[in-house]
């Protein structure tokens, strides 16, 4: 069942529950006080007929020490008739309550005769031939004598009156009840439209559209489960945005490494091959065997590079309080004895908050790069004539603090990458010139290794670069307080 209908249902059932039990108050106060009106009348009349028999009883002559019953009945025909329009009926009894008049029509039993005295009224409501009366009771002291006079009062019309008003009272609810449902249905109609709403893009994003997202049109409670539905459908669509990125560059990073492998194997494969089943002398043997061994120590590093990029990305960096004094001091010593390539480094003293070795590798990378960059023969004259000859086989290595915290940059004046190659650089196995890349024994790994290990410093490798101009890689280290 709709929500909807279950809102309409359970409204119409309080509000019939509640007009029922306020209309039959309403109709039974109304009966109530109109009966005991016509109760306090009878009473009233009682009273103003007992009275008339007291006195007519005084008119009657001295020869009568004692009231005789035939006066008695004369008196009583005398006061019936008095009332004839009105359709008054009455009784009286004696002392000992045997009946001496009874009016035609007078049907009521004489049940309330034992219940009076001659000190107290009494009265009830009775049914007789479907019409209803209010029967009285009262004592009248005539000419020594103690007479009970009863009388009924035909009340009907408060009675009928009760079943009109229970009859008028239920079409009047069941109008409202019907009018009532149809303004709740368009009430629940708008009410529920955000539900509906939120069902449709719910469908249509399990249906795989995760662009689809619900209209707002209301800022009540449903109004904001709308907007968080929608955030969350963004980041939802982000997350799997993300996972459709990761699934797609895992898919280019196996074509890479099974790329990357088949080539070293099949070189591996073909010179262990040719030793294998061939006479070679002794220069052939040699080169054979070096290509063995040089495609041996590319796979041996292409691993030893992957492990790395494994363990940076599952581990966290126990970072502490590190002087970068130390850490150039420690890269002078490594490429003291590179002497093809001009480094230099300079540094302002700092403490800062890193994993020394994790940053000791990045940097002896990122050196590494610019080596290569700047090695002699990597660009044409065309393009060193843009820098300038002075500075060619120049690897700049800095460190500065900045705002936010203290930068390490390595820069070279070597052959630069082109704009268009500078985000895709960091992935595994990417590399702008394949063949010059693999001649040094690269496999395309040390910038994503260099990626992941910033990641965990929170930081990232931003790249500055020119064809012909060279490049500057370059990282920031936050302070402790904005880790």
């Amino acid at each position: 069942m709709k929500f909807s209908i279950k809102l309409v249902l359970s409204t119409m059932i309080v509000l019939a529950l509640a007009l029922g039990f306020s209309g039959f108050y309403f109709v039974n106060y109304v009966f109530e006080t109109s009966l005991d009106r016509e109760v306090g009348q009878a009473l009233d009349e009682s009273s103003i007929l007992s009275f008339a028999f007291e006195t007519a009883a005084l008119n009657v002559p001295l020869k009568y020490s004692v009231l005789p019953d035939s006066v008695v009945e004369e008196i009583a025909s005398k006061l019936e008739m008095g009332g004839q329009g009105d359709g008054r009926l009455l009784r009286i009894a004696d002392e000992e309550k045997n009946i001496l008049y009874t009016s035609n029509g007078f049907t009521a039993d004489e049940g309330l005769l034992p219940q009076t005295d001659q000190h107290t009224k009494s009265y009830r409501v009775i049914r007789a031939q479907d019409r209803f009366y209010v029967h009285t009771c009262v004592a009248i002291n005539a000419l020594n004598r103690i007479l009970y006079l009863e009388t009924m009062k035909d009340v009907t019309e408060v009675f009928t009156e009760r079943s009109l008003g229970f009859s008028l009272y239920r079409k009047v609810t069941l109008v409202m009840l019907l009018t009532g449902m149809v303004i709740m249905l368009f009430i629940a109609s708008l009410l529920t439209k955000p539900i509906r709403l939120l069902t449709r893009a719910t469908r249509e994003m399990a249906a795989g559209d995760y662009r689809y997202r619900a209209r707002q049109i209301s800022r009540d409670e449903l109004g904001q489960l709308t907007g968080d539905f929608n955030r969350m459908a963004n980041a939802l669509e982000e997350n799997i945005s993300k996972l459709e990125e990761e699934i797609e560059a895992r898919e280019e990073f196996m074509g890479a490494f099974a790329h990357e492998l088949k080539t070293p194997l099949t070189a591996i494969i073909g010179y262990a091959d040719m030793l294998r089943s061939h006479k070679l002398d002794e220069e052939k043997s040699i080169m054979s065997a070096n290509y063995i061994y040089t495609e041996g120590k590319r796979l041996e590093a292409m691993s030893f590079r992957l492990l790395d990029i494994i363990v940076a990305k599952q581990d966290e960096a126990q970072l502490m309080e590190t002087p970068v004094g130390e850490l150039f001091s420690y890269l002078r010593e490594m490429f003291a004895e590179k002497k093809e390539t001009d480094i230099r480094f300079s540094c302002e003293e700092a403490m800062v908050w890193m994993e020394a070795n994790l940053i000791k590798t990045v940097l002896v990378n990122l050196i590494d790069n610019a080596c290569k960059a700047s090695e002699v023969g990597s660009t044409d004259g065309a393009d060193r004539d843009v820098v300038g000859s002075d500075m060619a086989g120049v690897v700049e290595v800095s460190g500065k603090a900045v705002d936010g915290g203290y930068r390490i940059a390595v820069r070279d004046y070597g052959i630069g990458i082109p704009e268009t190659e500078q985000n895709k650089i960091v992935k595994a196995f990417y590399m702008v010139d394949k063949s010059r890349a693999r001649s040094k024994n690269g496999a395309g790994l040390g910038l994503a290794l260099c990626a992941e290990i910033l990641k965990i410093h929170h930081s990232e490798l931003r790249i500055e670069s020119k064809v012909g101009e060279g490049s500057c890689f370059s990282f920031v280290l936050a302070p402790h307080s904005n880790l």
